[in-house]
């Protein structure tokens, strides 16, 4: 059989670094390929190859076997090529319908007016094709992150694309919505399409890849059936080493009481919240989606108000109007959506590292690039952020180093409580570890963090203390290595109720 379509020795520069370096890929119709690696492994930029956004500086690529140029997007959309990102590019306020065809009209009549019934009806027909009972004229915004997924994939169906790119598809979706997911990728296959499918969790490569292309540091490693290859295999070609400890968990003297929270509610989000977290200690919190672990979380660092209780630091009541009362007193916060609410994309490293300190940095209102570069120099050696300068913007770094650059931001702040939402989501497996580590060091420095997590492993290996809630409530605690997965599972479905 002939790869639909196919990369050969692909290289892309960048001012001082060399980005992709002689990378194979292939593509087969009816077939799932992993494409897998580090952050900064180079898929980022093999993906915007592919899809018209970058042009290769070597290599060629064949549809087909022909040879062909992906000079814009568009080029890339024409061949049949789509890509559909863990972050979807999609219009909150426009319908589904318009989502799907934006760009891509039905007309009618001599005049080219919309054709609406004929759009919508469309739309109706993809969506029952993917098995998903969403309404074409429902607005974007109303629908959840797995809806809006759907809707994506609809869009890349609307134009019987060929070539389907999966980039972390699955991040913020719960595990019924991934079964979901499973099934439709399932049905993309039988249909035909060559699927590329990146994920940083081996059970979904697993589950769903038939093959496999690893990259490491920008070069083509490996590739082939992905029945051939064991997952220590594949964690050594990735990152050049064996990962023999995901959790480097450190046991830590637990020390004086840091936080007290007693009673917190807020109208909406969550009731009778109380908990202590102590230096040196792992406190995770564990729940579905809508549990209210992320809204408790924004209530203890000042992002909102809760209707009643207490937040207690050092023994100290605190009121906060605005997060920068809760970061002077010492809790800060690494959110969930690091893009939108951890960094500043557009600036730099270094800009963005001493973003909350500028009047300690600068006090007579002059910038002291220097003392700026220091504190960048300091904090994104110690996480390992992988950069050819600190002067490099956000948004050029891979996920897990975008990550390591926002827990450098508030780790320079000297805090007395740190909370981690999600810490290594969408990141690959070293830099998790890295990240693991880095919550190890933490801790035996006296510093005392909350950890939020969807990942049960992540949870039981890393936290002293598991707080599990649902809908709202906690619904139990658990000291380390006294729960199993099925019974914090089970608590966090609201199968059963203990009291914490």
């Amino acid at each position: 059989m002939t790869p639909l379509l196919q990369l050969k020795n692909i290289t892309k520069l960048f001012p001082g670094v060399r980005a992709l370096e002689n990378v194979q890929l292939e593509l087969w119709p009816g077939k799932v390929t992993a494409l897998i690696g580090e952050n900064g492994a180079g898929k980022s930029t093999l993906v915007k190859v592919m899809t018209g956004i970058y042009q290769p500086d070597g290599g060629e690529i064949l549809y087909k076997a022909i040879p062909i140029s992906l000079p814009t997007p568009e080029s890339a959309h024409r061949v049949g090529i789509t890509a559909i990102h863990q972050e979807t590019v999609l219009f909150d306020e426009l319908s589904v319908t318009e989502n799907i065809f934006v760009g891509q009209y039905l007309y009618k009549g001599i005049f080219k007016k919309l054709d609406w019934p004929q759009m919508h009806r469309r739309a109706q027909e993809i969506l029952t094709r993917l098995e998903v009972q969403i309404d074409p004229r429902a607005v974007l915004k109303t629908l959840s992150i797995a809806q809006r997924h759907m809707v994506a994939i609809a869009r890349a169906l609307s134009f019987e694309a060929q070539v389907v790119i999966l980039d972390e598809p699955t991040a913020a979706l719960s595990q019924h919505e991934i079964l979901e997911f499973y099934q439709i990728v399932e049905r993309l296959k039988h249909e035909g399409k060559a699927i590329l499918f990146i994920s940083h969790k081996f059970d979904e490569i697993f589950e769903l890849a038939d093959h496999y292309t690893i990259l490491r540091d920008g070069v083509f490693v490996g590739a082939g059936a992905i029945n051939d290859i064991t997952e220590e295999r594949m964690v050594a070609m990735m990152v050049g080493r064996a990962i023999t400890q995901t959790f480097p968990k450190v046991v830590c003297e637990k020390g004086d009481r840091v936080l007290e929270v007693k009673s917190l509610c807020h109208p909406t989000e969550f009731a009778n919240i109380s908990f202590s977290l102590h230096k040196g200690e792992i406190l995770g919190f564990y729940g579905l989606v809508g549990a209210g672990r992320t809204e408790l979380m924004q209530a203890l660092c000042g992002v909102t108000r809760p209707s009643s209780g207490e937040i207690l630091l050092q023994g100290k009541p605190q009121h906060y109007r605005q997060p920068s009362d809760a970061i002077k007193a010492g809790i800060v916060c690494v959110p969930e959506e690091r893009q939108k609410q951890g960094a500043i994309i557009e600036l730099s490293i270094a800009q963005n590292i001493s973003l909350p300190q500028l009047g300690r940095l600068n006090p007579n209102g002059v910038l002291h690039d220097d003392r700026e570069w220091r504190l960048a120099e300091e904090y994104a050696r110690r996480l390992q952020v992988k950069a050819f300068s600190w002067k490099q913007a956000v948004e050029t770094l891979s996920g897990g180093n975008q990550q390591k650059v926002v827990i450098g931001k508030w780790l320079a702040t000297h805090p007395e409580v740190i909370i981690l939402d999600e810490p290594t989501k969408g990141i690959d497996i070293g830099s998790k570890a890295a990240v693991h580590q880095f919550m190890s060091e933490l801790v035996g420095q006296g510093l005392a963090v909350i950890m939020v997590s969807s990942e049960l492993p992540e949870v039981m290996g890393m936290a002293d203390r598991i707080i599990v809630m649902h809908e709202g409530l906690m619904v139990a605690e658990y000291r380390a290595g006294d729960a199993t997965a099925e019974t914090i599972v089970s608590a966090a479905s609201g199968a059963r109720q203990e009291a914490a």
